[in-house]
């Protein structure tokens, strides 16, 4: 886990900075009727690398172990929420004796894998859906944030060389 761990805490920056991008008068666009809003969008995401993470350290799937308190209702209350959430699930990790990361976990009767294969879902699951938010911004008005490497909002400056 301790490669896994550096590029999940890496990947929920990058989250953060999406999240913070969302206008919060903008929380219920949908580009689509059967989109997810905005802040739909947003809540799942936290709540899922929440979830999956503390799935591993557990060693089984509780749908209430990435919920959402309803108190929960702008873009800066949810980073609150999933930074505290986030780092109490890492701790989790971090104290996990090896052999537990190798057993299998159910995940709702739909597959089973060792739970270190779950940190590599959880990752892929959080990407896919941060490119449909990273989509949104722009349309709502707002800016895209870099993610791995610069966007046009955000440019990273390179130094020249010499």
């Amino acid at each position: 886990m301790n490669i896994y761990l550096p590029q999940a805490e890496n990947e929920q920056k990058i989250t953060r900075r999406l999240i913070a991008a969302i206008p919060p008068e903008q929380a219920d666009y949908t580009p689509h009727p059967t989109s997810m809003t905005a802040w739909k969008l947003a809540k799942h995401i936290a709540s899922s690398d929440v979830f999956f993470l503390n799935a591993i350290a557990s060693g089984a799937f509780n749908p209430a172990d990435g919920a959402i308190p309803d108190s929960v209702t702008t873009p800066e209350q949810l980073m609150e929420w999933y930074d505290v959430n986030f780092a109490a699930a890492v701790a989790k990790i971090r104290a996990l004796p090896a052999e537990q990361l190798v057993q299998e976990i159910d995940f709702h009767g739909v597959f089973k894998n060792p739970a270190i294969v779950y940190a590599s879902f959880s990752c892929s699951h959080l990407i896919h859906h941060r490119g449909q938010l990273s989509a949104y911004l722009r349309p709502m008005g707002a800016k895209v944030p870099r993610m791995y490497g610069g966007s046009a909002d955000e440019p990273i400056e390179i130094p020249a060389r010499a």
